[in-house]
């Protein structure tokens, strides 16, 4: 590691972070024990893995993940931003992914790095704010397990977990560059990795973390030159990052989520500050609304088992010699613990509870620093009582959250931790403190097992199929562009395996795990009139009406919308069209049995064949227009145009901004049909024309700008570092005069310090 601040050796320090490393891996195995799918639920099953899949499918293939425009409304890779499409070590992952069968194999390794990089970061957070590596080894492996984490960036929000691992690291960074200890080029790379993982959460906290520090070093250095530093250090990444947000906030005014701001409180997932009293009991179940009601099915509130009980333990009347030097870390805490209580919505952030894992993070770390170097056991029998009456208020608190039926489980939980807790003390007073400290690491594994074990089958879980190779095998062979009208709200619980609905339908983006073509997919997004005229959801789910939608002609075309969008087969959820067989087939279809599917689908196809591959994505002409394709790729539409009176040509894409058409190489403007399907008309006496249709990310010229503005201040930050670094570097046979710092106090403990 090398950052320590520490009075630890270089050795001594690399060891304390290998056992870091190691605690994590033997708690992921504890978490696995308890619930082997653990990793591999929820939006980690139905959208991030099949997404990484996808895109390094067209990474090998040598294209530039953009639009994709057969998935229509969920297509837009650029707009959703979690694709990561320029963060590299996300970007590394996908390029694997098509390779491994086995996806929950996938999922669990990919969150295991994460994880251990999010515990390295805090690790090097607590060393360079002067804690001893043991209590920097306590801090980095509780925080991967705090309840939000584990229960659900770990399982189900994986980027959120990448974003918070890289922003730990940004965080080590800043404060380093800050004290002068290392230049910007680290702070700028963790932060442009936190930025561009795609997910805005991770964006917002590293923007607020930024802040914090930069106060607590004006706070501590008593100047506001170092905090200059990391601001503009902080803006360079800032700037290249922006072009991971551009394409969405430029086309915001057509999804879900439009560019209007938002500012209110309807109390959907936010904390009231009283569940920060549940942060050390394990058996807790917080009452705040969300998705489960008011009573919660996991922990999410809890952060460490030994928290709360800790501050009876550190000696608060010599506190104030560290506060200015810590003040970043207890600016941060405040502001995120204020969040956590809303508003529930701003602007494109909602749900405040996402900011827990900041409040666990920085509580985490602020107790250890000061517990390495203010911990005492000097008049233990006091502190032990004031403990014990810590551990009485989490027990009242936790016990008014969710009395019914858990009454005995809290009281358990709370008998687990006095006695561990007592453990821990002991060792501490009759060995050494870095002997209780590792004792704390090794607890952290049973603590999640437990927790783990308590909740069962993860409540958001899916349980889509792990190895593709037998899901493909299980799945029709669905070639072309298929349109499915389903709603997963109709799948029974039991039904939910390859045996049941999984051999016969999708949701989300399940289809990128069997290698097909699917319109449906998983888009938090959204496209406001596609779904609207699909009656499309979030999860690629639609309402009864779809069915009829689907095949009423359009007015202006005489198509209906599966012509317009080119689709070669739909299709229908027995559930939700029990009598669809009986039906005679629309115009220019047939139905098609599939022997062993029969239960589940009925299937719609072309009776001439699929149409999905003919004249590119050309799929209407008006009478009097010859359109024909001469080039197609995701990203570009290429044609042969000619119109004696004029007309109209319809492609299948959604009209995304970012769309530029030329005829003849003269722009032009476009249109649409139904705000769904992008159109050209094409004006009289047009005869051999060239129409070239081209998507590029909204924003990209300007997002090229800010990134080479970025690149470039970053350099000059480093170079006026290394500039000064020399300067102040000792002469030719001058000794170096080591750094002096404020001394800190030896802890009353055995071997304390």
């Amino acid at each position: 590691m090398g950052d320590s601040e520490t009075l630890d050796s270089r050795k001594t320090v690399r060891l304390w972070a290998a056992a870091t490393a190691l605690g994590v891996v033997v708690s992921y195995v504890a978490v696995l024990l308890a619930d082997v799918r653990h990793f591999y639920t929820d939006d980690t099953e139905s959208q991030y893995v099949p997404l990484w899949i996808h895109i390094g499918e067209l990474l090998r293939q040598g294209k530039m993940p953009g639009v994709v425009p057969e998935e229509w409304m969920a297509g837009n890779l650029a707009v959703e931003g979690q694709g990561s499409l320029l963060n590299p070590p996300q970007l590394l992952v996908s390029f694997i992914a098509p390779s491994v069968d086995n996806l929950l194999v996938l999922a669990t390794v990919v969150k295991l790095v994460y994880s251990i990089i999010l515990a390295l970061g805090v690790f090097r957070i607590c060393t360079t704010y002067g804690a001893r590596a043991q209590w920097a080894a306590v801090a980095g492996v509780a925080v991967p397990f705090s309840g939000f984490i584990l229960f659900l960036d770990q399982a189900s929000w994986v980027l959120a977990l990448a974003g918070t691992a890289w922003l730990t690291h940004a965080w080590a960074s800043a404060v380093r560059y800050a004290r002068g200890r290392s230049g910007p080029i680290p702070l700028f790379v963790f932060l442009y990795f936190a930025i561009s993982v795609g997910y805005v959460w991770p964006g917002t906290e590293s923007a607020l973390m930024i802040g914090a520090v930069a106060i607590g070093e004006v706070i501590y250095q008593r100047k506001w030159l170092p905090s200059a530093k990391i601001l503009l250090a902080a803006g360079c990444a800032g700037l290249v990052g922006a072009m991971t947000y551009l394409p969405s906030f430029l086309s915001s005014h057509v999804t879900w989520r439009d560019a209007e701001f938002v500012f209110k409180n309807d109390g959907f997932m936010t904390i009231p500050w009283s569940e920060t009293l549940n942060a050390s009991l394990p058996s807790t179940r917080p009452s705040f609304t969300s998705w489960f009601g008011l009573i919660q099915p996991f922990p999410i509130v809890y952060i460490a088992w030994f928290l709360i009980p800790a501050l009876a333990f550190i000696d608060w009347k010599r506190v104030t010699r560290s506060m200015r030097e810590v003040s970043g870390i207890a600016i941060f805490a405040g502001i995120t613990l204020f969040w956590t209580a809303g508003p529930a919505v701003i602007g494109p952030l909602r749900w405040p509870a996402r900011v827990l894992p900041m409040v666990a993070l920085s509580l985490l770390i602020l107790v250890c620093v000061l517990l390495s170097r203010h911990g005492t056991l000097a008049g233990w029998r006091a502190r032990c009582g004031a403990a014990a009456v810590l551990l009485l208020v989490l027990l009242g608190r936790s016990i008014s959250s969710a009395p019914s039926g858990r009454i005995h489980s809290h009281i358990e939980a709370t008998l687990i931790v006095a006695a561990m807790g007592a453990v821990v003390l002991l060792v501490a007073s009759k060995k050494t403190v870095a002997m209780a400290c590792a004792l704390l690491v090794v607890s952290v594994a049973p603590v999640a097992y437990y927790m783990v074990n308590a909740v069962g089958t993860h409540p958001m879980s899916w349980n889509l199929p792990e190895r593709r190779s037998e899901a493909k095998a299980a799945f029709p062979d669905f070639d072309g562009t298929t349109l499915q009208l389903a709603d997963s709200l109709r799948w029974p619980k039991e039904e939910k395996n390859l045996d049941g609905v999984y051999g016969s339908e999708v949701v989300g983006f399940y289809a990128n795990d069997l290698d097909l073509e699917y319109v449906n997919g998983y888009t938090p997004i959204g496209h406001y009139w596609f779904s609207y005229y699909m009656c499309m959801r979030w999860d690629g789910s639609v309402c009864p009406d779809a069915r009829r939608w689907a095949f009423t002609n359009e007015q202006s075309t005489g198509k209906p919308l599966v012509d317009l969008m080119k689709v070669d087969r739909v299709v229908l959820q027995r559930a939700m069209y029990p009598d669809a067989r009986n039906d005679p087939p629309p115009p220019g279809w047939k139905w098609v049995d599939y022997p062993g599917h029969e239960n589940y689908i009925y299937v719609l196809e072309r009776i001439d064949g699929p149409v999905s591959t003919e004249n590119g994505r050309i799929s209407y002409t008006s009478p009097g227009v010859t359109a024909t394709s001469e080039d197609e790729s995701n990203h570009t539409s290429r044609a042969r145009v000619s119109s004696e009176n004029g007309g109209r040509v319809v492609f299948a894409r959604i009209p995304w901004p970012g769309y530029h058409v030329t005829l003849d190489g003269k722009d032009v403007e476009y249109g649409t049909v139904l705000d769904s399907f992008l159109a050209v008309d094409i004006p009289p006496g047009t005869k051999d024309a060239e129409l070239e249709v081209t998507w590029r990310p909204p924003g990209w010229q300007l997002g090229i700008t800010t990134a080479v503005l970025g690149f470039v201040g970053v350099g000059i930050l480093q170079w006026l570092y290394l500039r000064r670094r020399k300067k102040d570097s000792p002469e030719e046979g001058e000794a170096a005069q080591p750094e002096v710092r404020e001394p800190t106090p030896e802890a009353h403990v055995p071997d304390g310090r």
